[in-house]
């Protein structure tokens, strides 16, 4: 076996898991259907960097109904799943991850995994990218392209292109309006939650909770703290956003305002250092702070750990950092993505719709990657309708349709 996995013995539990979101994602079922049939990616060689889970793994096996040699690794050492890494290797697939990897080990994992020489790559936050442009240059001339998950992602893949160090083209596929009008306010916005309510045990409602960033992301989070009878705080460095958030409804201010009222605070920003030193100062005993951004830079932890007299396990993904004054701050999940490092990411029926976009996406790659040039594409408007219409048939709902004479009304300036 050319996998590198944990623990092979744990295949029947991780098909459990993928059997029961097979069921509850019905596009990515249709979708499985038809590549069986059309074989799309037949001689393609697709290597998949995206949390390991269950939803995950029934992407990389449709992948693999449409005829593709697919190679699976994760995006995150803590959102790796054990169980759903040996059912895919049990299966056939090659997969290179284990739950808790040291960043030799991710690292190591990463460069099996583009051993395969991937025709088409789907990144979730840019590691592939980044290997592919550094130290796995050589595996260039295989690449026809890929797809990008997530808003960090194409933020360096913007930047590369800018730069014009881009060797081929890539799909933004957050950038769908199927991907960040669902997944990241919806999706996002459940997943974080359930990440935080399962781990700490606490209630929300009465709590002031701190929302930075008020992106799709940071939307769909206040909107659930809300719900849940948080008095909820947004800061931004967006004017426009700002504006927004104080018309749904929420206060607006600095974190250097914030850091002292709130109970709860989840980053969301894309960027780094968010939250650091100063703001730890004046935090509220027990202060519970986490982060749903990609990267694990957005609370700085190492200035945290510079002021902290004690450190010490509270509960399994809770660590206390005991200030000089005897103040407890408690961080999630070690600061990364509090939805997957503590809890199962997004549900089942929404990323449903974001890996249909991405099968759709890395199908429209094969097609037409020698006319798109070393860029970054948007997801084609045909694939993001026919996502939303596969969603509104598996609902069982209709919608009306134009007639001829008000296509020609609404096209018209007369």
């Amino acid at each position: 076996m050319k996998s590198m996995i944990r623990d092979i013995n744990l295949a029947e539990s991780g098909k459990q898991k993928i059997e029961w979101v097979r069921k509850n994602m019905p596009i990515l079922r249709s979708l499985e259907e038809e590549f069986s049939k059309t074989k799309p990616f037949f001689g393609v060689r697709v290597t998949v960097s995206v949390h390991l889970e269950a939803k995950t793994a029934y992407m990389a096996k449709v992948f693999a109904a449409g005829g593709a040699e697919v190679s699976v690794t994760g995006s995150n050492p803590l959102s790796t799943q054990d169980d759903i890494a040996a059912a895919l290797a049990s299966d056939g697939l090659d997969v290179y991850a284990w739950y808790g990897a040291t960043n030799e080990e991710y690292e190591k994992h990463l460069n099996q995994a583009l051993g395969y020489k991937p025709n088409i790559i789907i990144d979730d936050g840019g590691d592939l990218i980044h290997l592919l442009h550094t130290s796995r240059s050589e595996l260039q001339p295989h690449i026809m392209g890929g797809c990008e998950e997530t808003t960090t992602g194409i933020i360096r893949l913007k930047a590369m292109e800018k730069e014009g160090v881009l060797k081929f083209p890539m799909v933004a596929v957050n950038n769908a309006y199927c991907k960040y009008l669902f997944d990241n306010r919806y999706g996002t916005g459940q997943s974080v939650w359930d990440g935080i309510n399962r781990t700490t045990n606490l209630i929300v409602a009465g709590k002031d909770v701190v929302v930075v960033g008020y992106g799709w992301c940071g939307k769909g989070i206040a909107m659930r703290a809300k719900g849940m009878g948080a008095n909820v705080i947004v800061c931004e460095i967006d004017p426009i956003k700002a504006a927004e958030a104080i018309m749904d409804g929420f206060k607006v201010m600095p974190m250097n305002d914030a850091a002292s009222r709130g109970d709860i605070f989840v980053t969301v920003t894309g960027c780094k250092r968010v939250i650091h030193g100063e703001h730890f100062k004046v935090m509220k005993d027990g202060a519970i702070l986490c982060n749903a951004g990609h990267f694990d830079v957005e609370i700085c932890l190492p200035e945290l750990e510079e002021m902290t007299e004690e450190k010490k396990e509270q509960r399994k993904n809770i660590m206390g950092y005991r200030q000089k004054d005897g103040r407890w701050i408690n961080i999630l999940a070690e600061g990364r993505l509090v939805n997957l490092a503590a809890g199962d990411g997004h549900p089942a029926e929404i990323m449903d719709m974001s890996f249909a976009l991405q099968t759709l996406s890395a199908e429209y790659m094969v097609k037409n990657y020698n006319k798109l040039g070393c860029r970054v594409v948007d997801v084609p408007d045909e694939i993001d309708k026919r996502v939303a219409n596969m969603k509104l048939k598996s609902w069982g709902v209709k919608i009306d349709e134009l007639t001829e004479d008000q296509i020609k009304y609404i096209g018209s300036w007369a």
